[in-house]
């Protein structure tokens, strides 16, 4: 057994011919990019990448297995020149009768079965060449395509806002999934506005692994939030053994933002462009009850909940931590610096000595790495969709 740095979240923004995969994601997020970058200089061990049922990336990912640079691995995933492992999936917006809308990932063990679930997915987007990740189902609908083509089903970021099936469809899973397709989704997305202590506090979870994804729409994103796999072998059924604590593989702990630094963690008034302070949860504004609010994780937790306190049970620690970026004084080439000094993003968040630090950048930009790596960095909340912000 050893330890895994994986990030099962991050998104394919072009084609290696420069065709348009996803919208709002940078130019260079290419399959071969995502698989060079996240283990070359980010030091992600496993990565999940979504949006492969696009025709262009599904021909991307055969190409590199043509040249011999990728290759299916025994017991499921695919290999990237002997190093990365990747995890072929989707992100999938699904419409409920109300209607709501949510996203959910979806993970293949193999090439052959997202190919065949690519086919049959056709039938339900309006045009897969164009967008690949609107889908006219509900979600029992696309977990039932999902399982048939033996993949696994995870709720995505699962408490936002928008998009997600508690922040905005439901009270409990259970509105949407039958009892049997809720025993077997295997984990849920917290999404960066949310951490485990949060989430533990719907008992409906208790079976289910918690998971922090970056849901990277960069190459730089990737990894800004990241979990520690404890498993014998980084393949698609080992993963499946860590969601469910099965042969002594686990997860060893959640690695996130300070929900405070997410983008929607408190309410927000659209009409009066800021942030409502007061006790969650906060559901209106407080000027005029005409106003829209984008309503936090915290306040929508703090409606939906039914325990007081978080029940973590035997869960991994959830460790705040901030990226590189986040920190005050961090640049492009301060960022780059570290890693070339460092070898990696993981190996400068994770092992690098306030004195190692100061012999690389700046001493106040040492000791804020250091601070923030023990969470002891203030920070001022994120909501409406704007991040939270290091104060210094």
């Amino acid at each position: 057994m050893r330890d895994y740095f994986v990030d099962l979240h991050v998104h394919i923004g072009r084609s290696s011919d420069g065709r348009e995969i996803k919208r709002a994601t940078a130019n260079n997020l290419t399959f071969e990019n995502i698989a060079y970058e996240s283990y070359s200089r980010k030091g992600i061990d496993v990565l999940g990448v979504v949006d492969c049922i696009s025709p262009f990336v599904l021909a991307d990912i055969e190409e590199l297995v043509k040249r011999g640079e990728l290759s299916e691995k025994k017991g499921g995933g695919m290999e990237y020149k002997g190093a990365q492992i990747l995890i072929l999936g989707a992100e999938l917006e699904t419409h409920e009768s109300k209607g709501c809308s949510a996203h959910s990932l979806c993970f293949f063990p193999a090439l052959k079965s997202i190919k065949g679930f690519a086919g049959a997915m056709e039938k339900y987007i309006k045009n897969i060449y164009t967008c690949s990740s609107m889908c006219r189902l509900t979600g029992q609908e696309l977990f039932d395509i999902v399982d048939f083509y033996g993949g696994i089903y995870i709720p995505a970021h699962a408490f936002t806002p928008h998009k997600s099936f508690y922040g905005n469809c439901c009270d409990s899973l259970l509105e949407i999934f039958n009892e049997k397709s809720f025993e077997k989704i295997p984990a849920i997305e917290l999404g960066l506005s949310a951490d485990s202590m949060m989430a533990s506090q719907l008992s409906e979870l208790d079976g289910k692994a918690f998971l922090s994804n970056s849901d990277a729409h960069s190459l730089m994103k990737m990894g800004r939030e990241y979990n520690i796999f404890e498993m014998e072998d980084p393949s698609f059924n080992d993963i499946l053994k860590v969601f469910a604590g099965a042969d002594g593989r686990k997860i060893k702990g959640n690695y996130g933002l300070n929900p405070g630094l997410g983008k929607y963690h408190r309410s927000y008034c659209r009409v009066c462009d800021n942030i409502i302070e007061g006790k969650a949860p906060v559901l209106m504004c407080p000027v005029s009850p005409k106003h829209r609010v984008v309503v936090g994780v915290e306040d929508r937790l703090m409606v939906i909940k039914d325990r007081d306190k978080p029940a973590m049970g035997n869960r991994p620690p959830y460790h705040y931590q901030v990226p590189l970026e986040f920190i005050p004084g961090v640049g492009k080439k301060t960022i780059a610096k570290l890693i070339e000094h460092f070898g990696s993003e993981m190996r400068v968040l994770h092992g690098a000595s306030l004195e190692e630090l100061n012999g690389v950048v700046k001493e106040s930009v040492a000791k804020n790495i250091i601070l923030s790596r023990k969470g002891e960095l203030s920070i001022a909340m994120g909501g409406g969709g704007t991040y939270g912000r290091i104060q210094t």
